[in-house]
């Protein structure tokens, strides 16, 4: 492989470290080259903290000071030009004088998209882009269809059995995947800043929501209470993360929960991506139940879908949803198969 898709593989290997950690910021990663040789590199690590390029270089200058400035810089996202909680990457490039950067995928925000390209060449540096890209792309789809689409990224997720149910009859739960699979979903609901579950399976199954079988920051949990007739018993109520509840009647601010009046004559989902959009949560995992995949899947309002098939059979209850889409892999866990499907 070519050295300079190396160096670009080797940041998004490093950028994905910052996975449930940066949101709604991408994962970047970047390393700083002189001759074939590393000598520093980083990634974005938390929320608020220092971006990738500065850590890059700050590990550059502790024993490479006197080669940055003849080095190439790869990131796989286009260094921020703009001032937000830390200050535009491109300033402290300039600063440094490193003779080029190669960057993955433009920024598609509209304060950085071209804006950190075109300062980097005004200032009198080389650089290209699109090295990558599809990989630098597939990595950010969080931030990217945020900013693209105007709404989170959408992921539907559901067990099923291998006849095709979800439930049993009367929407009684039933317990699907095996214990490997449990990991995977926890890993996923740390990696989206929100997760929604309809009413009814907040009534029926009293879930968590949380990622108690894997490491990270419980997502946001988000339900429809039209009439607000949940119970503060609930698991949805208790602190272990913040909550929105849209409902047909009130706004109310609590200290973990939050009621946000949506319009019973409008579509409900368009509202609920309206009001996370302007929160800007970059990404929604749609646990169910049926009727809300379902609705999700009408409205053709999903980006992709994460279905684990059990191999045991129901023989009746409540029906799964048809797969959608492309279906992209299919893997086996155990005596689980998960199948992903793409909306292309």
């Amino acid at each position: 492989m070519d050295a300079g898709l190396l160096y670009m593989q080797r940041c998004l290997d490093l950028a994905s470290c910052g996975a449930g950690k940066v949101a709604p910021n991408p994962l970047v990663g970047a390393v700083l080259v002189h001759n074939e040789k590393v000598i520093g590199e980083g990634f974005h690590e938390k929320f608020g903290e220092a971006h990738a390029e500065v850590n890059a270089i700050t590990r550059a200058e502790k024993s490479f000071p006197h080669l940055i400035s003849e080095s190439i810089l790869y990131v796989n996202l286009e260094p921020c030009s703009h001032h937000g909680k830390t200050p535009p990457c491109t300033d402290l490039i300039i600063d440094k004088k490193i003779k080029r950067v190669i960057i993955g995928c433009l920024d598609p925000n509209p304060l950085v998209c071209g804006k950190g390209k075109q300062k980097l060449i005004s200032a009198g540096i080389e650089v290209a882009d699109g090295i990558l890209e599809t990989a630098c792309r597939e990595l950010n789809k969080y931030f990217i269809s945020f900013h693209e689409k105007q709404r989170p990224y959408i992921t539907l997720k559901w067990a099923q059995s291998d006849d095709g149910f979800i439930a049993q009859k009367n929407y009684l739960p039933v317990h699907l995947t095996n214990s490997y699979s449990d990991q995977l979903v926890h890993k996923m609901r740390a990696e989206h800043m929100a997760i929604y579950v309809g009413g009814r399976t907040v009534l029926s199954d009293n879930p968590k929501l949380t990622v108690r079988f894997w490491k990270g920051k419980n997502p946001i949990r988000v339900s429809l209470d039209t009439k607000n007739t949940f119970k503060t018993n609930l698991n949805i109520f208790n602190e272990n993360a913040e909550t929105y509840l849209f409902n047909y009647e009130k706004y109310e601010d609590h200290e973990n929960v939050k009621y946000i009046k949506i319009d019973p004559s409008k579509n409900y989902i368009s509202q609920i991506l309206e009001f996370l959009y302007k929160k800007e949560i970059n990404s929604l995992l749609v646990e169910g139940g049926a009727g809300s995949l379902n609705d999700f899947i009408k409205c053709n309002v999903w980006d992709e879908a994460k279905v684990f098939i059990s191999g045991h059979q129901l023989k009746n209850g409540v029906a799964a949803s048809a797969i959608p889409g492309k279906v992209v892999c299919e893997e086996t866990i155990f005596n689980n198969r998960l199948i992903t499907a793409l909306n292309l």
